[in-house]
């Protein structure tokens, strides 16, 4: 399309979430028309009333003369299909998180967007907030030290699905927070998840994951079978320590004075620890709607033929980290982001495979 055109947008899969994004395409003034795209008539019926001038399609096939650029929004198991169809017709795509259900699948949509010169974007929705912009910030900045670790929770009671597990449902969000933190990709992930409500998919998990080049490491938690809404960051440091909390209603991002020392002696296990308590700094943050922000940038991308900042890349590395926490759980050992073991000796210097070794050898 010509750059600064005004984008035809369509939305395919108009459930909880496609309906947000068919309200804030129509908000966007370079948006010249949304067009709603659904096998269901009720979900066409209930988005595409007549008075309201958007169009309605059952499929995507029959709707892709009218569009410039596609949201997908579909169940992940159609993400890696309806994202091809819209790249080999030449439109733009934004596919919903997790962009796909494969690596081999994530890794080809990049390959075609690449050929035919098209914007592919995923929709990691945190890298449009404005309380982790702060928070990379604050990280950057230096303010807290050497990174020690992260640890991320998001639990709720509810809501299960039908096609895919916690880790493919929740995880997304956080492994591309802290990614987007960290400015890098985790080299190898350990996951252990069980299952509760039902018997075919895990509810409850936990994913360890390394990033190598930063040498640290940030622990995931996620969960439907919680009685408390948790959707929180914390970030350790040498010298502060760094809390984002998505459900405050203000102060989202909180900057602790605290943390430990220990005296320096020979005795290193007998080290006496120092705690220190200072005070607690809340930033300003200008907030708006994290949705509004990442469509809005997905039509500017489309428009000026820029390159997003969610870009397939960035949907491919979070996939990646998907499969190896899916392998690890089956393996029950640490996997490396590229599917193969972690190797014995690197293991031991895990705490936890540290841990069961002591158990195993008795002590």
């Amino acid at each position: 399309m010509p750059r600064g055109r005004a984008v035809r947008v369509g939305v395919v899969g108009c459930g909880y979430w496609g309906s947000k994004h068919v309200r804030v395409l129509q908000q966007s003034p370079q948006v010249s028309s949304v067009i709603v795209v659904d096998p269901r008539p009720d979900r066409r019926e209930a988005l595409a009333p007549a008075a309201s001038g958007i169009s309605a399609f059952a499929t995507l096939r029959s709707a892709l003369a009218h569009l410039d650029a596609v949201v997908i929004a579909a169940p992940p198991r159609h993400h890696a299909r309806l994202a091809v169809q819209a790249l080999m017709a030449d439109k733009h795509v934004l596919v919903e998180k997790p962009m796909t259900t494969s690596v081999a699948t994530a890794r080809r949509l990049v390959e075609v967007a690449a050929e035919r010169d098209l914007t592919l974007m995923v929709g990691h929705t945190f890298e449009h907030n404005a309380a982790v912009w702060k928070l990379r910030e604050v990280i950057e900045s230096g303010e807290l030290g050497e990174i020690y670790y992260i640890h991320s929770a998001r639990l709720n009671l509810g809501m299960y699905q039908t096609d895919s597990n916690v880790v493919w449902d929740l995880a997304p969000h956080d492994i591309s927070i802290i990614n987007y933190l960290l400015g890098c990709t985790p080299s190898s992930v350990e996951a252990w998840g069980s299952k509760h409500a039902q018997l075919f998919q895990e509810d409850v998990a936990y994913l360890r994951l390394s990033y190598g080049d930063r040498a640290l490491r940030a622990q995931v938690h996620v969960s439907w079978l919680d009685p408390c809404k948790v959707r929180r960051v914390t970030v350790v440091g040498s010298r502060r320590m760094a809390v984002y909390d998505d459900l405050a209603d203000q102060e989202r991002v909180r900057v602790y004075d605290k943390g430990v020392v220990a005296a320096r002696n020979e005795d290193a296990r007998n080290r006496p620890m120092s705690y220190r308590y200072g005070g607690i700094s809340a930033p300003f943050i200008q907030m708006h709607e994290p949705l509004s922000v990442q469509d809005q940038h997905f039509v500017d991308c489309v428009a000026a033929g820029r390159r997003p900042r969610s870009d397939g890349e960035s949907g491919l590395a979070v996939v990646r980290v998907l499969e190896a926490a899916a392998l690890s759980m089956q393996r029950r050992r640490p996997t490396q982001v590229n599917g193969r073991p972690v190797p014995a000796a690197r293991r031991q210097s895990w705490p936890m495979a540290r841990q069961l070794d002591l158990v195993r050898e008795g002590a």
